[in-house]
């Protein structure tokens, strides 16, 4: 009987010295892996951002659809250009007040934009790699869902402007870390944290294309 109570105080101990580390642990090792997942899906998510301001800024919009966003940049070209002053005489303001340019007259300011050549969006963002073809994988083994991504447009001060969101729930990122923790990690609110349930870029409902990460996870990606 002696040694029966021995062997079951042995595993009371064991099973609360394990739980005791897993308590400590397990935190720790939860927030190194998802430190990891989140820099690979970062990294995703900038990729994207980069793919709808060049959208943007050559065909005045953003899109929903990452065919037509992979199609873009795959014929897409950045226009280079150079900036430089002139000056011409004010024809109007030198006959109305008898002046002759020649001699001191009125002369109007302007700048003259010159297009020197183009180049390949895909190579200025991507560097020649053709990666943005696989920018909607979420990069976490076992998760075959895709990056969600809406555009749209909203009324601000009586104005219309673009906007697009992509987007990656925490849950499907960290789908096979502690439940707990997982639901902890949901409700973050911090400056230094992924506030909210979901890793993302851009806003359906503001003026806004960053990204909801802490500049720690800026410097993670530029590690990789």
């Amino acid at each position: 009987m002696k040694i029966i109570l021995q062997l079951v105080l042995w595993v009371v101990i064991i099973f609360l010295g394990y739980k005791l580390y897993d308590s400590v642990v397990g935190p720790v090792e939860f927030n190194e892996e998802k430190e990891i997942r989140y820099a690979k899906v970062i990294k995703k998510l900038k990729d994207i951002r980069a793919a709808e301001m060049a959208h943007q800024e050559i065909t005045g919009t953003f899109t929903g659809s990452f065919d037509s966003l992979i199609a873009f940049i795959d014929t897409a070209q950045f226009a280079i250009t150079a900036r430089r002053d002139t000056s011409y005489a004010d024809i109007e303001k030198n006959k109305a007040y008898g002046l002759d340019p020649q001699e001191g007259g009125y002369y109007i300011e302007s700048i003259v934009v010159d297009t020197l050549g183009f180049t390949p969006v895909k190579d200025s963002l991507y560097q020649g790699t053709d990666r943005y073809r696989s920018m909607m994988n979420i990069p976490i083994k076992g998760v075959d869902d895709k990056i969600e991504l809406r555009a749209g447009k909203i009324s601000k001060n009586d104005k219309q402007y673009d906007v697009f969101e992509a987007r990656v729930p925490k849950d499907i990122i960290l789908y096979d870390l502690d439940r707990d923790l997982l639901a902890q990690e949901k409700q973050v609110i911090s400056v230094d944290g992924v506030n909210g349930p979901v890793l993302k870029v851009g806003s359906m409902t503001e003026v806004n294309t960053s990204g909801n990460w802490p500049k720690i996870y800026d410097s993670a990606n530029e590690d990789q």
